[in-house]
């Protein structure tokens, strides 16, 4: 049989291809920086809408791969047009005197709250000024004794006419500050208890009827004294009330007309002016009980008291705020109430209040991550409560649970007005999509930002003035056109496509700063190709290890891979590792095994559970295969076994699909494979290759143990013809293929990669329905043939045995 050519991949296929004639600068300080994200029209005109689009449920969500920008450039868009906006209210929690649990809002102008907070802090200073320095004014002190002085008169008039009265019958009357006493006389001198014993009896007991006369005369003369009483404290009271408001007014009215245009804070002030009448004469009064009370505690008692707490906080030109909430906890986004130990108990106040995100972000835009958000508790749902209902509450989701039982605080709500921008992940958006009937309604705008972008002349320009607006910004050195297009093929590598960029410039910045590193370090004036490419090899080699291990294994025969003979049902597959941020590519042998009987093909990965459902679709493809083209005039009746060997862990994809083919098919036709030779590729029922990811990893995989061993020009790779355009191979491989030392071969079907591998025609079908004779297809038909009527001769012994016994069986019965 005639050996079969097929031309390998030339050198310029390898990789990207970028005209002469394009970046004609000399290094990037040349250009003009960029601003802006590079690549990403579609997602740029959505965040537009999505910001101009002032209605409720117009919430965005951003998705897109981390490292393209997305974080940043919507930040920075949103800072641009928050500008741009008016700035939204002041906020402050203030005390309710009728309701200290119900703390009351005030809404003041942006800017406004500071203002009014040291207004207060004023007027409670003019307070401490004040009070009691009032109460120890002449005119209050001769207005205090002229009511101490009607209630003493009217008290004194009743003593006096009860003494006149005493003095008739001989009996003196006493009084010292808490009682009245009577005691006898007798020549107007007041008589002991010995003096009065000796009298007679009739007179003692005269005197006795007299002083009980003249207490009961007192008694009477005083029932009114209650009220006299109360009447002095009323008008000591309202001489009071009158003289704080006297001081009040003044310090009061320059707040009343400098906030006359805003009503609640004109309710607030007046409800100041009432409490005060209480707490002057209760903290800033100079009595005796508080004659030690310090000026600072007096302060503090006056802060907590009439102070508001400002939440919310704004300048008066910054613009709509943009708020990014790293940790969206329940806390951090709705608030929170702090408490105190007071004697063992734990208390608050209105001025415990602390505001989260929400409050922070109320009238512009809220940044948070997706991912985190859904994995804090109670925070999706009441997220979700407060963008419906429109209305920012604080409340402790903990204490509906009843896990807290001390007393807290009802804060009066406040009117929420926000726009959400949720960052994340296309899973997450397609995850809320399908299990929350609420988030479409709530979040209307998506902004989707690619993984990739064209490799246009326009684009590689563009790129390159990003990379020098990077330069810049960090401080870097310019980057010689040569590093430009180094980094270039870089993002088409990461792209895995030679058509494209990758969007993921983080990455990219990322291998800038190490080759700025690398410059630094030979002391160079720019960043050149070669800065980019030591600063991936340094990256290779800080995270290689397991990769060099494997290579290793391979080289001193631990792990099982022959790169030079040629063997039956073995074959060189070609899997990628990925470990963290890194991955790699292995070569992994593959084989085959083929005998008479009727269990399929047993894939052996998936019986020992080690197979994952793609793997076991591909090889369950295989055996659509070998039907469709192999068993048209028999049944399939073969026993085959495949395994991925010296593999210990959990296998998936189909791209050793195409390999357990060609490996199964040398077994069925005893054609051996030349083992310097490794395939990957995918393949469906007609036996069309199809493309599969990873690829130059693959590739680099095992022309590095190729390498190892020494390259003789019969080593090369065969990849799916679709996967060409994914070629962003290294220039070592280039170079090896570029002096024909190593071979890459595009093939679309099942029988190009046979014709390769086995050096010979693998037959075509004739019209006849008939493969050529010697060719590999007729091989292996032959063998089905064969196996086949194996089959059928064993079950034509069964049926043979089964109707001999039968005659036994009937004499057996008729007896």
């Amino acid at each position: 049989m005639a050996k079969v050519t097929h031309q390998p991949l030339s050198p310029d296929q390898l990789s990207i291809n970028i005209p002469d004639n394009s970046l004609t600068f000399t290094t990037s300080a040349e250009l003009t920086p960029y601003n802006g994200v590079l690549g990403q029209d579609r997602a740029v005109t959505a965040i537009q809408f999505g910001v101009a689009m002032d209605r409720p449920g117009y919430n965005v969500y951003v998705m897109g791969d981390s490292g393209t920008g997305r974080s940043s450039y919507v930040s920075e868009y949103l800072k641009s047009e928050a500008k741009r906006q008016a700035s939204p209210s002041d906020w402050a929690y203030v005390n309710n005197f009728d309701n200290p649990r119900e703390p009351l809002k005030l809404e003041l102008a942006a800017g406004i709250g500071q203002v009014f907070k040291k207004d207060l802090e004023s007027l409670i200073d003019n307070l401490l000024a004040t009070f009691p320095a009032a109460f120890e004014h002449p005119t209050y002190q001769q207005k205090k004794s002229l009511i101490d002085r009607d209630f003493n008169l009217l008290y004194d008039r009743v003593i006096d006419r009860i003494e006149q009265s005493a003095l008739k019958r001989n009996i003196a009357m006493f009084r010292d500050t808490s009682s009245i006493s009577f005691t006898p006389m007798k020549d107007g001198k007041s008589l002991d208890d010995t003096e009065f014993a000796v009298l007679d009896e009739k007179t003692r007991e005269a005197f006795h009827n007299n002083i009980h006369e003249l207490e009961g005369q007192l008694n009477d003369e005083l029932v009114p004294l209650p009220q006299w009483r109360r009447e002095s404290n009323e008008a000591l009271k309202a001489l009071n009330q009158t003289t704080i408001d006297q001081a009040v007014t003044p310090l009061m009215k320059p707040l009343i007309e400098h906030y006359q245009d805003n009503g609640e804070v004109l309710a607030y002030l007046d409800k100041i002016k009432q409490n005060l009448h209480r707490t002057v004469i209760a903290e800033l009064a100079d009595d005796r009980t508080l004659e030690s009370r310090e000026d600072s505690a007096k302060r503090i008692f006056l802060e907590e008291t009439y102070l508001p707490n400002l939440i919310v906080s704004r300048q008066q030109d910054s613009g709509a705020p943009v708020i990014y909430e790293a940790h969206p906890n329940y806390a951090n986004l709705f608030g929170r109430i702090e408490y105190s130990s007071d004697q063992g108990a734990l208390v608050t106040h209105y001025r415990k209040i602390c505001p989260g995100a929400l409050h922070q972000a109320n009238g512009g835009y809220l940044i948070v991550d997706a991912d985190k958000i859904l994995h804090e508790p109670f925070v999706w749902d009441a997220l979700k409560r407060a963008l419906s209902s429109r209305q920012l509450k604080i409340e402790s989701p903990y204490s509906e649970m009843g896990m807290v039982s001390t007393t807290t605080l009802n804060p009066q709500w406040l009117p929420l007005n926000v726009k959400i921008i949720l960052i994340g992940s296309r899973s997450t958006y397609y995850l809320l999509q399908d299990l929350d009937e609420e988030f479409n309604d709530m979040f209307r705008v998506l902004v989707d930002f690619d993984d990739h972008l064209n490799c246009s002349p326009e684009h590689m320009e563009s790129f390159a003035r990003l990379l020098h607006s990077r330069c810049i910004e960090k401080d870097y050195a310019a980057i010689s056109r040569d590093g430009v297009l180094r980094l270039i093929e870089q993002s088409a590598r990461l792209a895995e496509d030679q058509r494209h960029l990758s969007a993921r410039i983080g990455d990219l910045f990322e291998l800038l700063a190490e080759a700025e590193f690398v410059r630094k370090l030979a002391q160079e004036d720019t960043i050149t190709d070669v800065h980019v490419s030591r600063a991936l090899e340094a990256k290779q080699q800080r995270s290689g290890r397991i990769q060099r291990e494997i290579l290793d294994d391979i080289l001193d025969g631990t792990i099982l891979i022959d790169t030079e003979s040629e063997s039956v049902g073995k074959i060189n597959g070609l899997t990628v590792l990925s470990i963290g941020d890194s991955s790699f590519g292995a070569p992994a042998r593959i084989t085959a095994t083929v005998y008479p009987g009727g269990r399929g093909i047993v894939d052996i990965e998936r019986e020992a559970n080690l197979g994952q459902n793609i793997h076991t679709k591909g090889v369950m493809i295989l055996t659509g295969y070998l039907g469709h083209t192999y068993a048209q005039e028999f049944p399939l009746e073969v026993s085959a076994s495949i395994a991925m060997e010296q593999s210990y862990g959990y296998i998936d994809g189909d791209s050793a699909s195409l390999a357990e083919a060609c490996a199964l098919i040398s077994a069925l036709s005893h054609i051996p494979i030349h083992q310097s030779l490794a395939v990957t590729g995918s393949m469906n029922q007609y036996g069309e290759v199809q493309a599969v990811g990873g690829i130059n990893e693959k590739i680099e995989g095992f022309f590095a143990v190729c390498k190892a061993r020494g390259l003789s020009g019969h080593h090369g790779v065969l990849i799916p013809a679709s996967n060409v355009k994914h070629l962003v191979l290294n220039s070592e491989v280039i170079e090896a293929v570029n002096d024909g030392k190593f071979k890459i071969y595009g093939i679309n079907s099942v029988d190009q990669a046979l014709e390769i591998m086995m050096d010979r025609k693998a037959g075509a079908l004739s019209k006849r329905g008939n493969f050529p004779r010697g060719s590999v297809n007729y091989r292996v038909l032959e063998r089905l043939r064969d196996i086949a009527d194996i089959g059928k001769e064993e079950d034509h012994e069964e049926d043979h045995k089964d109707e001999s016994k039968k005659p036994a069986d009937s004499a057996s019965t008729s007896k």
